[in-house]
């Protein structure tokens, strides 16, 4: 007898429908799963045996084959037992009734019956609308209880929470009754606060980093900080996520999909990831846990820090390799993860923050402290980071040490609500010119939107002309520092973008000025 369940596979973040089919036929006994499986899959025979048996119910006897169609994709994850249990159970007879047509499966099945949690159930669910035809028949999803607030996030289907084996045959029946689940997502995001630690007002002067780091904050610009041990580098970026603006909607769902696919959400917690990420990988990372990859590629520290930060303490310790394979990425805003037959898409809207030393030693420069590093050492520390990766980072901006009188100082500087505030502000204008476009600041324009939104005439572009000529600007250089000064001039609300403003801009170019020559 043949029974078809279905149940949804991903690529990367990209869900479609599997038909999960079952045929008990005569023959040897024996369960065999094709469909190209992984392992975890083809394990479920020995999970779904034991989790039936101590259910209560009857393991069918037979020749039993289960096809994961379409067969030309790889299914991975134990998020195929419950659907390979359910099939078992109708292609078996002991379900007395079609019912189990009627929804779509997801579960892990421990051996004696209960269902725990999987990966992947947000944009698993959010998938099957986008099914169309395939999936418009279905009265709603099974999920693991565990899963069942982050399986309502969509909201464009009945969500119905399962704790057992034995239960789902019996709401199957009619004979329990599940309710649907459903949350109210409107107010799980406006419930998000900023902490109170970490706050901008914590750092002693350094004023002219805090506002390049507003300014980075506004329009979601790269920034590179350059400076000797313990001027306020790392304390200063990890205080970045509390003056960024708060993300909206959509950008918390995709979030929230790439933390689900990733396995990284609390399902303990609020299921929907509402304030913006904020990643520090070590700098032993490898390249394939800086963009991702794996035999399934999973999603890396990039992706992960979409729609927010992500800080680089110590740069040049990083592997050049791992440093090369952001280069792309931080332009286009997406990671696209190539195997063989298979190319997985991740979005990486990011905002990078880096910190380095000026040298080895850390004192090169420095008033107070004599550098002990020979040039030829302080050229290989600097080569270690490419001129075409430099040349991505909107702001280059010195970190001198911070002096007694500041660190002693009885003034309270700005704290990081009162940043946010122009912060959000600036963001705001910039959405309003922006729309239509699918880019929400002024560090995602292509070369057009500068074209239309950075015109400078005058004063303003002799100016540019004359820093392009002496500090030797890249293209690329020069369409950064038009968008910078684009964001200075959104801060202080001006339409046009004003000579101070350029002026500004060129201001966090060091290393184009060679300050660390």
């Amino acid at each position: 007898m043949l029974a078809i369940v279905r149940s949804v596979g991903l690529t990367g973040l990209e869900g479609y429908i599997v038909d999960v089919e079952v045929d008990i036929s005569r023959g040897l006994p024996g369960l065999e799963i094709v469909g190209l499986p992984d392992t975890s899959v083809r394990e479920s025979r020995e999970r779904v045996r034991a989790a039936i048996r101590n259910s209560g119910m009857e393991f069918p006897m037979g020749r039993i084959t289960v096809n994961l169609a379409p067969a030309d994709l790889r299914k991975e994850g134990p998020v195929f037992d419950l659907p390979i249990a359910v099939g078992l159970m109708a292609a078996s007879g002991h379900l007395k009734n079609s019912n189990y047509k009627r929804y779509i499966y997801f579960g892990e099945l421990s051996l004696d019956g209960a269902i725990r949690g999987v990966t992947g159930i947000l944009p698993s669910v959010a998938a099957i609308n986008q099914a169309g035809g395939k999936a418009g028949d279905i009265e709603g999803v099974i999920v693991p209880a565990v899963n069942a607030d982050e399986a309502a996030l969509p909201g464009n289907v009945c969500v119905f929470p399962v704790k057992h084996l034995a239960q789902v045959i019996r709401f199957i029946e009619g004979q329990e009754t599940v309710e649907n689940h459903w949350v109210d997502i409107e107010n799980m995001f406006i419930s998000e606060s900023l902490p109170l630690d970490d706050d901008m007002s914590d750092i002693s002067g350094q004023a002219r980093a805090k506002r390049a780091l507003e300014i980075a904050a506004a329009g979601g610009h790269n920034v590179l900080m350059i400076g000797p041990p313990g001027s306020g580098k790392t304390m200063m970026a990890r205080r970045l996520s509390r003056i960024v603006p708060r993300m909206s909607l959509e950008e918390a769902i995709d979030v929230t999909k790439i933390y689900s696919v990733a396995g990284l959400l609390n399902n303990s917690e609020a299921p929907l990831v509402t304030a913006r990420p904020f990643r520090s990988p070590h700098h032993s990372i490898t390249k394939s846990g800086m963009v991702g990859g794996g035999t399934y590629p999973k999603p890396g520290e990039i992706s992960l820090s979409h729609c927010g930060v992500l800080f680089l303490d110590e740069l040049p310790e990083f592997n050049r390799d791992t440093l090369e394979s952001l280069r792309q990425p931080l332009e286009d805003g997406r990671v696209r993860i190539s195997r063989i037959g298979n190319s997985i898409l991740y979005p990486a809207d990011v905002t990078v923050i880096a910190a380095m030393n000026p040298c080895p030693c850390g004192y090169h420069g420095d008033e107070l402290n004599e550098c002990s590093c020979t040039p030829l050492q302080i050229s290989r520390y600097r080569n270690k980071i490419s001129g075409p990766l430099l040349d991505r980072f909107d702001i280059h901006i010195e970190v001198p040490r911070v002096s007694y009188a500041d660190i002693n100082s009885s003034q309270k500087s700005e704290s990081s609500k009162e940043i946010r505030r122009r912060v959000e502000k600036a963001r705001t204008l910039q959405k309003k010119r922006l729309k239509g476009t699918g880019i929400c600041s002024n560090a995602g324009m292509g070369s057009r939107d500068v074209r239309t939104h950075c015109k400078i005439e005058g004063n303003t572009a002799d100016l540019m002309r004359e820093a392009f000529d002496k500090l030797h600007l890249s293209a690329r250089a020069y369409s950064r520092v038009l968008k910078v000064a684009r964001t200075i001039a959104d801060l202080q609300d001006s339409e046009r973008i004003m000579e101070v403003h350029i002026a500004e801009a060129l201001q966090y170019r060091c290393i184009d000025r060679n300050i660390y020559q």
